[in-house]
Order: C-alpha cells, then sequence, then structure tokens
C-alpha cells in the first residue's frame, strides 16, 4: 500500500493519502483546501487515480477541500451517516469502503461532533479529532457530548489492536503517530480515567473557539463549497 502524510501549518491539520499499488486507486482523508494543488499534485506524481475523499466529520477549524477534488477528478465523496448532505456517500458502523484489493472499515466515534467516525485499514486508523496524540478532541460545540467520547474512545478506538497506528486529524506539537497502547497509557484526558473523570476534565478545559468556526461549519456543511481566496 502507498501511504503518505500530509500537513497543512496554518490549520496544524494532517491529509493522508492511501493507494493500492497495483491497481493505483486512491483515497484521500481530511483534505484542506487551501492545499488542493499540493495534494492532486502529489496523486498525479504517483500515477494515481483518485477514486474517494473521505473526511471524518465537519470540521471546524478549516474548510475540506473534498468538494473541490471531486469538481476536478470525479473522485466520490465520503463521509459519516449523519455528516454533510453533500455528501456522496454517507456510511455507518462497520461498513466498509474498497478501492483497489483495500478495505476501510468506518467506526462511529461520536463526541467531539456527533457526525465524527475513524476509518481503519490495514493496522492504521485515521481518528479525526476523536482521539489525538496525547489528548481528545473538545466535546463543547457542535452537538458534542463528553459521555459519547467517552464510549468512543473506550469501547470502539481503544478496542483495536494495541499495536494499531493511530493517525489524528491534527496535532499540535509536532507529534506524527502514535499506537493504541500508548494512548491507553499516556493519554491525559482518557488514560486510567473513568467515565465521570473524563467528563469533568473535558468540562474544564474552557478552550477558546476555532478562529474559522462561522466560516468553516457552513462551508463544510456544503462540502466546501464557498469562493477559494486568492493568492497573493
Amino acid at each position: 500500500m502507498i501511504f503518505r502524510q500530509l500537513f497543512d501549518a496554518e490549520s496544524s491539520t494532517y491529509t493522508y493519502l492511501l493507494a493500492d499499488e497495483q491497481t493505483r486507486e486512491a483515497v484521500l482523508i481530511d483534505t484542506v483546501r487551501e492545499q488542493v494543488d499540493r495534494d492532486l499534485k502529489l496523486v498525479n506524481e504517483l500515477g494515481l487515480k483518485l477514486v474517494y475523499v473521505l473526511d471524518t466529520h465537519t470540521h471546524a477549524d478549516h474548510i475540506t477541500a473534498a468538494g473541490t477534488i471531486r469538481e476536478r477528478t470525479g473522485a466520490r465523496t465520503v463521509a459519516g451517516r449523519s455528516a454533510a448532505p453533500c455528501a456522496d456517500v454517507h456510511m455507518r458502523h462497520g461498513e466498509t469502503l474498497k478501492f483497489g484489493a483495500i478495505e476501510i472499515k468506518v467506526l462511529e466515534t461520536p463526541g467531539h461532533t456527533d457526525d465524527s467516525v475513524s476509518y481503519y485499514a490495514r493496522g492504521m486508523v485515521f481518528t479525526g479529532d476523536a482521539l489525538l496524540i496525547r489528548a481528545a478532541g473538545r466535546t463543547d460545540f457542535q452537538n458534542g457530548s463528553a459521555h459519547a467520547l467517552y464510549e468512543s474512545l473506550t469501547k470502539v478506538l481503544f478496542a483495536l489492536p494495541d499495536e494499531t497506528l493511530v493517525y489524528p486529524a491534527h496535532d499540535y506539537k509536532g507529534m506524527m503517530v502514535t499506537t493504541v497502547a500508548e494512548e491507553k497509557q499516556w493519554n491525559v484526558r482518557i488514560a486510567n480515567r473513568s467515565h465521570d473523570e473524563f467528563v469533568q476534565v473535558m468540562g474544564s478545559l474552557h478552550l477558546p473557539a476555532p478562529k474559522q468556526i462561522d466560516v468553516a461549519v457552513p462551508a463544510n456543511r456544503a462540502c466546501g463549497a464557498t469562493p477559494v481566496p486568492q493568492q497573493g
């Protein structure tokens, strides 16, 4: 399998490219609108055919490139069952998405937002903002729920094999990958905490609102359909 991890410095967002080496079919996970040209250039350089663009949830800190990439490549957009209605494919827990010989299993992991999903493929899980490296996504907007997130983390993501590689949608400290085992032991928000302790921790974060939330959320509910800002 071909795998690349890409980064947007403005929003600290990771975008992931996965492709089947034989058929050259590929998917992108959690794209950023300002990075469309970079991502599609890489797809072209590697001789790939982009078939799906996946979002883990309705992002509040950047605008997805899903709709733009769909227009430019014909790739189908994918999201969870309660996500943006503009997505071409809405996936439920346990369903699989296939490209080439690779299958992605959808795991519903609500809590950060009510439409959050994670994607599992070949020993890797792409967790969006549900499970971060040594942290967990905030739960104070977009129908977030610390109660739901605790269940998602402990019963869904931590139920994966310990050696599973965890790739989040963001990191703000330069970390790129972790494992389920590491997060069970070292994650400051969830490791060894009871349900009530986790809810208390999440309720005491008092984080500022994401800078782009008023623009990003409605745009992402439309698959990123707003004018692309001009450079220069």
